[in-house]
């Protein structure tokens, strides 16, 4: 039998979605799972998207442009500038979800043995499109007790090598829910000007900002315009992670000219999912205004949880809807699938994203868990009671050994 690839082999599981045979397994046996391990937001898609999904009126489902459609993309402009993003439709190139506008950046800009920093942990996918493209992460790793801020710049410049072609970051945070400081987003631009980079830059969470301190995107850095990458979805802000619509932006003509043959391969973006975003554009504000509240009372209720159960510790995550907590465990993976195997209390158990998974360095994030409030109160209230009481009875629960 032929081998796969050697690129199949390099690629990782996702740290989200491997553990779904084991929930599937407990919810046969009649488990129920409280599922923190997901970025699937449960608050309802705009009245706008699904009336315009209810009523399309056409006879033939065609391809759309490789780029888009221009009326989505001229939308995008007025969105953006609420936000003092200042692009025109050119800029922008449609793609199918914010996942593919990080896999088409890296193979336009990346050869193969080019190196990309990215700060650690990091969404897990994007060691994944690095393998696709040949590349190579460097990570830069951030503390849970420094509450996930950027190490100093001598650290960054340290990982610079002459393949080095970029830095990647996300901003709101997945998985940690940090948000970059004005003076954070000043020392990667200063050394994307020095050597010359690329910055991709993730920010499809701009909305969920639970701070005073403002949103810095990469759009705004001076000086870097040629350099910067912007991914964007509407499966986050508008809950649409089905519809699978993202984008990439740059005012780099020479790049967009590149990303535009990968878009022509792949023929088009989907058609019904843009018209369901364009749609969804036209929501009224309350609907941002009532999505925000919700996740700021889901994570003060999930934070404030956590730090009380014994040996537990949480930063307070200011944006996106996650946060990467410290288990007083042995094992982040063995831990999270023992939940899904054996343990369930009055007949429930929880399913979380082991955070080893989002750390290159195999020794990294073995006793973290990327956990997501997309989940109601009441349930987040349950799904921690649930974790306490996982820990009380798990066997590599670190505390145990401790007292005797």
């Amino acid at each position: 039998m032929p081998n796969i690839s050697q690129r199949a082999c390099m690629m990782p599981s996702s740290p989200i979605r491997k553990l779904y045979p084991l929930a599937e397994a407990a919810e046969a046996r009649g488990t129920k799972i409280y599922r923190l391990n997901i970025g699937q937001p449960d608050l309802p898609s705009p009245d706008e998207g699904l009336d315009a999904m209810r009523h399309i009126d056409r006879r033939v489902l065609e391809y759309s442009p490789s780029d888009g459609f221009r009326s989505l993309r001229e939308k995008l402009t007025g969105y953006y500038d609420q936000y003092q993003i200042k692009v025109s439709a050119d800029d922008i190139i449609i793609t199918t979800g914010g996942s593919e506008a990080v896999l088409f950046a890296f193979m336009a800009c990346l050869n193969p043995g080019d190196e990309i920093i990215v700060p650690e942990p990091a969404y897990a996918n994007y060691m994944a499109f690095a393998i696709s493209a040949g590349a190579v992460i460097r990570p830069i790793t951030t503390s849970i007790d420094e509450g996930f801020a950027l190490p100093s710049v001598d650290e960054f410049e340290r990982l610079i090598t002459p393949r080095t072609r970029g830095i990647m970051i996300c901003n709101p945070n997945n998985p940690t829910g940090y948000l970059y400081t004005r003076k954070e987003m000043n020392r990667i631009r200063d050394l994307v000007a020095k050597y010359d980079l690329f910055l991709f830059s993730d920010e499809v969470y701009r909305e969920f900002i639970y701070t005073g301190s403002p949103y810095i995107s990469a759009c705004h850095l001076e000086g870097i315009e040629q350099n910067v990458v912007l991914i964007d979805s509407v499966s986050k802000r508008y809950s649409e992670c089905g519809i699978r619509i993202g984008a990439l932006i740059t005012k780099n003509r020479e790049l967009r000219n590149a990303v535009m043959k990968f878009c022509q391969a792949r023929l088009s973006p989907p058609l019904i999912g843009q018209i369901i975003a364009e749609a969804s554009l036209d929501a009224p504000r309350s609907y941002s205004i009532h999505t925000y509240e919700e996740y700021i009372e889901r994570r003060n209720c999930l934070i404030d949880g956590l730090n009380r159960i014994d040996g537990v510790y949480s930063p307070i995550p200011m944006g996106a809807f996650y946060t990467v907590a410290r288990l007083p465990i042995d094992d982040s993976d063995r831990f999270c699938e023992w939940c899904l195997r054996e343990f369930s209390y009055d007949g429930a158990t929880i399913m979380m994203a082991p955070a080893s998974g989002f750390y290159s360095d195999p020794d990294k994030g073995h006793d973290e868990v990327r956990i997501s409030y997309t989940l109601k109160k009441e349930d987040l209230r349950h799904a921690i009671f649930l974790l306490g009481k996982a820990l009380e009875a798990y066997p590599g629960n670190t505390m145990h050994k401790q007292r005797q």
